[in-house]
C-alpha cells in the first residue's frame, strides 16, 4: 500500500470519528428507582382491593362445584380441581353482602397454605397490580366496615384507592374457619 493510500485511509477515519462525536447522544440521566410493592388486585363489594403475592396461589375460572348440606350460606360448595377438593366461598356474602359482577367476569382467588386450601369468588380479577412503596398508607378510608378487620392498609395509584386485603387475616379469622351451619 503506498504512502498516500495510507495518508487517505488515516483522513477517512478521523472523519468518521468526528460525525460519530458530533451525532453521538448524551449518557441518560440518572432515574431514580422507586421500590413497588406487588399483589394481585381484584374487585369485591364495589371496591379495588390487592392481596399480597404470596398469599394468592391461583387465580381461577368459577369451576363447577357440587352444593354441600349443613354448610353456613356463604359456602358455595366443593370443586374437584386437577384432583383436587377446593371448597368455594362467596367472599360477598361472608361479609352480608352480594357479588355484583357478571357470572361471566367471576373469579377464584386460591389460597394455599399448610392448613388452608380454599377458594374465594370475587366480582372480577386484575390480575398483578404494582404500587410504589412510598403511596402506601397504613388507614384504607374506603375498605367497607365488615371487611376492615382483614385489611393491612391502602395505595393509591393514579387517584385510585387500592385497599390491600390480606387472605392470611381472613384464615385466622374463626367465623371464616367454622363454616359448619349451627
Amino acid at each position: 500500500m503506498s504512502d498516500a493510500s495510507q495518508n487517505n485511509a488515516y483522513l477517512a477515519l478521523v472523519e468518521l470519528s468526528q460525525q460519530s462525536q458530533v451525532a453521538a447522544r448524551g449518557l441518560p440521566a440518572q432515574v431514580d428507582i422507586t421500590p413497588h410493592w406487588s399483589g394481585i388486585g381484584f374487585e369485591l363489594l364495589g371496591q379495588r382491593f390487592v392481596a399480597p403475592m404470596g398469599e394468592v396461589s391461583e387465580m381461577l375460572e368459577t369451576p363447577v362445584y357440587a352444593r354441600m348440606p349443613g354448610v353456613k350460606s356463604w359456602v358455595r360448595g366443593v370443586a374437584n380441581v386437577r384432583g383436587r377438593l377446593l371448597p368455594i366461598y362467596d367472599l360477598a356474602a361472608f361479609f352480608g353482602e352480594r357479588l355484583l359482577g357478571s357470572r361471566k367476569q367471576r373469579r377464584v382467588l386460591v389460597l394455599e397454605t399448610e392448613s388452608v386450601y380454599s377458594g374465594l369468588i370475587v366480582d372480577q380479577v386484575f390480575g398483578m397490580q404494582h404500587f410504589p412503596v412510598d403511596t402506601f398508607n397504613q388507614e384504607a378510608l374506603n375498605a367497607p366496615e365488615a371487611v376492615r378487620p382483614f385489611v393491612m392498609g391502602s395505595y393509591k395509584n393514579l387517584g385510585q384507592e387500592w385497599v390491600v386485603f390480606s387472605p392470611r387475616l381472613l384464615e385466622q379469622d374463626s367465623n371464616f374457619m367454622n363454616v359448619a351451619q349451627a
